[in-house]
């Protein structure tokens, strides 16, 4: 079976990234409405029920919005019954028409002829619902003919008792008790008129309301992209292929993500390898030289030119298909349990010996362990287990070791070199490090997209890990006063829950202005939450955080912090405008070319997509941003992660030159070899607990 350049619009059964986008917002939606229907001091709530499903429509087909209605408005009748399931159609007709409209682009007058289409359908829905259920209309026109008749009393009561009353007010008195009974016996005979016109009035004010508010939140997300990347859009969903994703070959294959420029090179070009059952194959190379691009083709996103040959099928998640384990694990745990997770959407004809698979990947015993529990090693073996539940042919393994402490490294590596051997099944290793890659059959080097027969300078060197340069030593330079002041912070994510977790205790630390601090610490340690309060992005639930001597949580932005996870901080369409955003209007353009080649990346990537960069160029990018606007201190949380061996060295070299100019400098990371040459001390996380003589330790002399 072959795969070749096609490109065909979306058409038939929903795809699998349609599906889950449909499944958050409409649950949302659902929840939107419930809490409304259930607590009525809420209720303005449900005036934001429209906006998951405008989402919906502008991002997605009309087919799916149907769907997630009907599928909505189901869910909503379960939990609160049939005003609530209303209520999400409502929702629905009216997030859904908006995003409809702004996905094609049209404007206000469009917008006005539908919405007097529509309108009028969406009164008569509450008419319908009257006609069919008719103990339930007679219930409504009694209760409303009650009311005003008590109110129509009550006005005449008035009339007749208040002393001194002119006869001529107390005469309109009367006449307008009597016409409000005239009225309401009109309403009640004629009620499907009157509900219809009432109910057509009221849609056509929420639709323009929606079109509003609805669309200012449309037209501010419109730039973030909703592609599956995994997903080939000709791949017919009805048809019964079996999966057959090995042996594979790449003829020639070039590929160009949608949306990128012409005058940028494509991702991949002129690309031609095979991999074959039961070998264990190293796919290396700089950031951006198409390293995950490849792994996306051989899991069956289809090139934009030349072939991709396969017996079958490549089955991304089927049994006996394709299998892929990423970056970061939580983004593949759907369980709540260890063992819930593994079998998280394997057919229920399959059997799995979910304690045998465990023990294979060294989480043996923790079958009833809560996911969110585990540390980042135990996640990313979890997801390899998911992965070999679905005992398939081809594992991509994508720099599923960047954000591991060392131990959990060697674990895993351990782990995966061992199961074309034990499985018969070929294992593509994604990786930037040299001990990783020397374990495999044979490396694949990437340079520029294309195929390069010669490996890499780094995985020639004696030691693993050796950089391409040698970073800049730190002078040693007098330190200045306390800068940031950390004094008895603990902090409990949930706190006071069932669910509450412990990620500091009693942490007390003292930064000084210039230091260079290196923070190291197993995977659950409580690095990244220790980050996050020197940010003052998260608040700590004891214990006082200060910068110069004031809360830092009041002084958001003056700590720069860079996540862990680039990917979370780039929210701008362009790499060029992020890091604008992140400087304030003082930076302009030149200013961020500057910080672009800083960060060792050509000023050309200003204009680049930020969802055209990889892994490694969004981490750097991150660190252009944090640089902008030149702020005292940075937090930088994994700075390495995922960069090849040259970057590193770069980054490594970029903070010594900060360090030298005076910047305050904290770095968390397990790349402890490469940053301790430009900190001047090391501390170590252990379980929350900050070990009290690593404080003291000098790195630099």
């Amino acid at each position: 079976m072959s795969t070749k350049p096609a490109p065909t619009p979306v058409r038939g059964p929903l795809r699998p990234h349609e599906v889950a986008l449909c499944a958050v917002l409409g649950g949302l939606t659902v929840a939107t409405i419930v809490v409304a229907q259930v607590l009525p001091i809420l209720t303005s709530v449900a005036l934001l029920a429209p906006v998951p499903m405008a989402l919906v429509g502008q991002r997605t087909r009309p087919r799916a919005t149907v769907a997630v209605v009907v599928a909505a408005a189901g869910v909503a009748f379960a939990l609160a019954g049939l005003s609530a399931a209303v209520s999400v159609v409502g929702a629905g007709v009216i997030g859904g028409l908006v995003g409809e409209m702004k996905r094609r682009r049209r404007g206000l007058a469009s917008f006005t002829a539908a919405s007097l289409i529509v309108a009028p359908i969406l009164g008569g829905l509450s008419v319908v619902v009257l006609l069919v259920l008719a103990p339930l209309r007679r219930l409504v026109l009694e209760s409303m003919k009650n009311t005003f008749d008590g109110a129509a009393k009550a006005v005449e009561s008035m009339a007749g008792s208040v002393s001194g009353m002119a006869p001529e007010f107390a005469d309109a008195l009367k006449q307008s008790a009597a016409m409000t009974r005239s009225l309401t016996t009109a309403i009640v005979h004629y009620w499907w008129a009157w509900l219809w016109v009432s109910g057509t009035l009221s849609a056509l004010l929420t639709l323009y309301l929606a079109w509003w508010l609805v669309g200012g939140v449309i037209e501010r997300i419109r730039a973030i992209p909703s592609v599956d990347t995994l997903d080939d859009p000709r791949r017919d969903l009805t048809a019964a292929v079996a999966p057959g994703p090995l042996p594979v070959e790449l003829d020639h294959v070039g590929f160009r993500y949608p949306g990128s420029s012409k005058a940028q090179p494509p991702a991949l070009a002129d690309v031609s390898l095979r991999i074959d059952p039961g070998e264990l194959v190293a796919i290396v190379g700089a950031n951006g030289s198409g390293k995950s691009t490849v792994a996306k083709l051989l899991a069956g996103r289809a090139p934009t030119s030349g072939e991709v040959r396969r017996p079958g099928d490549p089955g991304l998640g089927q049994p006996g298909g394709t299998a892929m384990v990423l970056q970061r694990p939580e983004t593949q745990m759907l369980g709540a349990r260890v063992a819930d997770d593994v079998v998280w959407g394997l057919p229920a004809d399959v059997e799995v010996d979910v304690d045998a698979l465990l023990a294979e990947v060294g989480l043996d015993g923790l079958r009833d362990r809560d996911t969110a529990d585990l540390s980042g090693g135990q996640q990313q073996r979890l997801a390899l287990a998911a992965a070999l539940a679905r005992n398939p042919a081809l594992l991509i393994a994508d720099e599923v070791t960047s954000m591991v402490d060392p131990d959990g490294r060697g674990e895993l590596l351990e782990v995966l070199t061992e199961l074309p051997a034990r499985r018969g099944l070929a294992v593509v290793l994604i990786t930037h490090r040299a001990d990783e890659a020397a374990a495999a059959d044979r490396v694949i080097h990437l340079r520029d997209g294309r195929v390069d027969p010669e490996p890499p300078l780094w995985l020639g060197a004696e030691e693993p890990d050796v950089p391409v340069a040698a970073p800049i030593p730190v002078v040693a330079r007098p330190l200045g006063g306390p800068l940031i002041e950390l004094r008895g912070i603990g902090h409990k994510y949930l706190a006071g829950s069932p669910w509450e977790v412990t990620a500091l205790r009693d942490v007390t630390l003292t930064v000084r202005r210039g230091e260079g601090l290196l923070i190291v610490g197993g995977n659950g340690s409580g690095k990244s939450t220790l980050a996050w309060i020197l940010a003052g992005l998260t608040t700590p639930t004891s214990g006082t955080a200060l910068y110069e001597g004031t809360p830092i949580n009041k002084q958001v932005g003056a700590v720069k912090l860079t996540f862990q996870h680039a990917r979370l901080q780039l929210q701008r369409p362009t790499l060029g405008e992020d890091i604008q955003a992140s400087g304030g209007a003082l930076v302009g353009s030149a200013e961020v070319a500057r910080l672009l080649e800083e960060v060792g990346l050509p000023r050309e990537f200003a204009a680049r997509s930020t969802d055209a960069l990889s892994g490694g160029q969004m981490r750097r990018g991150v660190l252009a941003g944090a640089m902008a606007g030149r702020p005292d201190v940075i937090v930088a949380d994994e700075p390495l992660a995922g960069l090849d061996p040259q970057a590193r060295a770069d980054v490594v070299a970029l903070f010594g030159r900060l360090r030298a100019a005076g910047l305050t400098l904290i770095v968390i990371s397990h790349d402890l070899d490469e940053i301790a040459t430009v900190c001047d001390r090391q501390v170590e996380l252990v379980d929350g607990v900050l070990l009290a003589d690593a404080a003291q330790q000098g790195v630099v002399s």
